[in-house]
């Protein structure tokens, strides 16, 4: 049993040592570094205090240095490779960290971290980085040294793992545990290194054991935490002795009035137990010693939170259980047969009972536990259990995960499959140290040694603490479905953490998520790309559908009301076959460019008239393409222009002058005109470009009769143009021009005219602008789109 520690922690070698070579180890470094010479005051090499600070107390000082001296030892004795100045550094930042705070108990509050690292180096030892990690655990989480100070003085690897402990602990302090076995996974999914979790074990243990000097309320809180999640977890990791204490000392705080009673029970019959027990080794003990066994026997204490469980289960009495009085043979040996053997010897001297057999060494446990059961029949006619093992079986029992790196497992074993994760990466483990070989294989592997559970899932919480799993890759869209589709739907933005993200953030274990929502805020395609979760993913696309839907209703509504008022008459089926002409899927895709408001209800049902209009001349257009046809077109859109406009103005004034259009040049509202003044004709109105202009403005008679003219216009100096677009006809195309000049300054389209001929497109876009740079950043724009060719203003061809 592992003893209180009150002031400081005891320095008293262990019971009993196993002969290895790691006790016989020579302590050379250990005073040097206990009191480093010349360093007292001195920095490390980024500034840090990683020596004996000065302005301790005398008192302080020799208290720092015995701890640090017994530290040292228990590491030079348990571990394979120790770097004493390693551990000595991050003791005296330790000290110098939590010089000036005191724990609850009034001891200085470095003796907590210190306590934690000796249990990582005597009762879980793993490697020197476990036991500095252990010192340097709370310096960042209590003290103004963040973990940049950390990494830069000791290297990302303790940085890791001091970061790690340090989120595990801001966790249970931010939330309530409710789900225990999801924190379980919870810890898991934050944690990369094993490391971090011994740490975090023998953390909790050790406040376990000093949990006397918080109030009630804390004890009940930490009490549930250690029995829902520590404990059961120790046990996972194969430390069985950590996870006994630590239901025991849950047992006492969560249940005192029964712990009590159980432990005074247990007391008044501890001598008679103890005899009991004697008795039934001597012969065992006496036979395996003339048989040349080594060996060592002890008597098993039964845990008093085991024991009060199996009273609750079996309906029993503390007397009626009668397995109480066990006893463990631990064999010197590496052929596990070899426990067989002895409890054929043992089975020899007392009867077995055959029930009570059980063959983990065979089967194992999920958590690689190996030893072999029985409970025999002893003296007086009482049940003895007996538990038979090898030294390696007895060290992966009680110090599990960390036992890999002294002993090199040599079997793979079937495990039962009820964490299959969990048992992958024992399974892992022990392949590890099956393909590596020497006094150097732990080293090769300790920086890979990862701890990979369940990181395709993040754990997270809402405001009020509520936990939510969520697969890796998560961002708060899921988030906000998971909570309810209404919330997705409506989702504006999130706060995670307290602060503001954008929505395609990647969400991280342990986040704390909040969902700002709002009435007016409706999903965007954009969510789907983003969305990890099939209920997000298939969230977005319902509501998506839906507003399709009601954007076709409304458009085939607006549609309908604006034929109706221009006496346009189609059936369903004629609008189906134009809607294929002009290039949609279907007549519903049409209505839903209305409905988006990309078309207007007036150039929709503009594009079915002269799509109509054209469908009926198209025996014309096959013997005339670029003539008749083109020509109707043409002059339908220099009527529409012209009309467009109030006339024009003659030298600077609205006069009631007769004017016409010169037919050589046709002008249009957009254009530079000149005016001509014609005998019987009025002004005759052409371009300034006009070959015809020209020619007259060389002739010196006939320059006294051009005067200034231009176009006026009824709309805010707004003007009908039109786009000729030619190009290789693909599906999409006609979205594509409509919504590049929808999208530049609302830009209102009058019609749509497109036809193609084999794999070639050939369209006119007639166009309200405002001035000619409007109309040349419309062309730039209808340049870029994938598939045209060619686009110029739409003007009547000469020949």
């Amino acid at each position: 049993m592992v003893t209180k520690k009150t002031k400081g922690a005891t320095s008293e070698p262990p019971q009993k040592g196993d002969g290895s070579p790691k006790a016989e180890r020579e302590p050379t470094t250990r005073a040097a570094a206990a009191a480093p010479s010349g360093a007292n005051g001195s920095n490390g090499s980024n500034g840090l205090p990683v020596h004996e600070p000065t302005d301790l107390s005398a008192k302080h000082k020799a208290q720092a240095r015995a701890a640090l001296s017994t530290l040292l030892e228990f590491a030079q004795r348990n571990l394979r490779n120790c770097n004493a100045d390693l551990i000595s550094r991050a003791f005296y930042l330790c000290v110098d960290a939590h010089k000036n705070t005191i724990r609850a108990s009034g001891e200085p509050y470095w003796t907590h971290p210190y306590a934690v690292a000796l249990i990582v180096a005597k009762e879980i030892p793993l490697d020197d980085v476990s036991v500095a990690a252990a010192l340097l655990h709370d310096v960042v989480e209590d003290t103004h040294y963040t973990i940049e100070d950390i990494r830069a003085e000791f290297g990302p690897v303790i940085a890791e793992i001091v970061d790690g402990a340090t989120k595990i602990t801001d966790v249970f302090k931010s939330h309530e545990v409710t789900q225990a076995a999801s924190y379980r996974k919870l810890l898991l999914s934050m944690v990369n290194d094993v490391r971090v979790m011994l740490v975090k074990f023998a953390d909790r243990l050790h406040n376990m054991r000093t949990l006397e000097y918080l109030s009630p309320q804390k004890q009940q809180r930490m009490a549930k935490e250690t029995l829902d999640i520590f404990a059961p977890f120790a046990h996972r990791f194969g430390l069985g002795n950590v996870k006994w204490e630590m239901e025991d000392l849950a047992f006492k705080y969560l249940n005192a009035e029964a712990y009590n009673q159980l432990k005074y029970s247990l007391n008044a019959k501890r001598q008679e137990r103890e005899a009991y027990i004697q008795r039934c080794v001597q012969p065992i003990s006496q036979r395996l010693t003339e048989e040349g066994w080594k060996f060592e026997i002890i008597g098993r204490p039964k845990h008093l939170y085991s024991i009060y469980n199996k009273m609750l289960i079996q309906g029993k009495t503390l007397d009626e259980i009668h397995d109480l009085f066990a006893v463990r043979v631990i064999l010197e040996t590496d052929h596990p047969n070899d426990c067989f053997t002895v409890y054929g010897i043992i089975s020899e001297i007392y009867t077995p009972v055959p029930e009570r057999f059980k063959n983990y060494i065979s089967v194992p446990k999920k958590n690689g536990y190996q030893s072999i059961h029985t409970t025999v029949i002893g003296p007086d006619g009482r049940q003895l259990e007996v538990q038979i093992r090898t030294r390696k079986m007895h060290e992966v029992a009680e110090k599990g995960v960390a036992a890999h790196f002294i002993y090199k497992e040599t079997s793979v074993n079937p495990l039962i499959q009820e964490d299959r994760q969990l048992e992958e990466w024992v399974n892992w483990i022990r392949d590890v140290f099956e393909t590596t070989s020497g006094e150097d294989a732990p080293g090769q592997v300790l920086e890979s040694f990862r701890l990979n559970l369940f990181q395709d899932e993040i754990y997270l919480f809402t405001p009020k603490g509520e936990l939510r799993i969520l697969p890796k890759g998560a961002t708060p869209i899921d988030f906000a479905f998971d909570i309810h589709s209404k919330v997705g739907w409506h989702c504006i933005g999130a706060k995670v953490n307290g602060r503001i993200v954008p929505l395609d953030t990647e969400l991280k274990s342990g986040d704390q998520v909040e969902i700002l929502t709002s009435k007016n805020q409706t999903p965007s395609a954009a969510w789907e790309k983003f969305a990890v979760t099939h209920k997000a993913r298939s969230g977005v696309r319902k509501w998506l559908n839906e507003d399709h839907r009601q954007r076709i209703q409304a458009g085939r509504e607006a549609f309908e009301r604006r034929a109706k008022k221009e006496k346009l008459h189609v059936n369903d089926d004629e609008l189906e076959r134009v809607a294929h002409l002009l290039r949609f899927e279907n007549r519903g895709e049409f209505f839903a460019e209305i409905g988006y408001e990309r078309i207007t209800p007036e150039a929709a049902v503009s594009m079915i008239r002269d799509r109509m209009k054209a469908s009926a001349t198209q025996q014309q257009s096959k013997e005339d393409p670029a003539g008749r046809d083109g020509q109707t077109i043409y002059n339908r859109f220099v009527n529409d222009a012209r009309t467009t406009t109030t006339g024009i103005i003659v030298d600077g004034t609205l006069q009631g002058m007769k004017y016409t259009y010169a037919a050589c040049c046709n002008p249009i509202p957009g254009d530079q005109v000149i005016g001509v003044v014609t005998t019987g004709k009025g002004v005759t109105i052409h371009r300034v470009t006009c070959s015809n202009v020209l020619a007259m403005l060389r002739n010196p008679k006939m320059s006294n009769r051009i005067i200034d003219v231009r176009f006026a216009s009824a709309d805010g100096f707004e003007f009908l143009s039109a786009i000729k677009v030619t190009g290789e006809d693909r599906p999409g195309i006609l979205n594509d021009l409509t919504h590049a000049i929808l999208s530049y300054q609302n830009t209102n389209i009058r019609s749509v005219n497109i036809e193609s001929q084999d794999s070639l497109f050939e369209g006119v876009l007639t166009v309200i602008v405002k001035n000619i740079d409007h109309l040349h950043r419309l062309m730039e724009r209808l340049r870029k789109i994938r598939n045209v060719q060619n686009v110029q203003r739409f003007e009547q061809e000469t020949e």
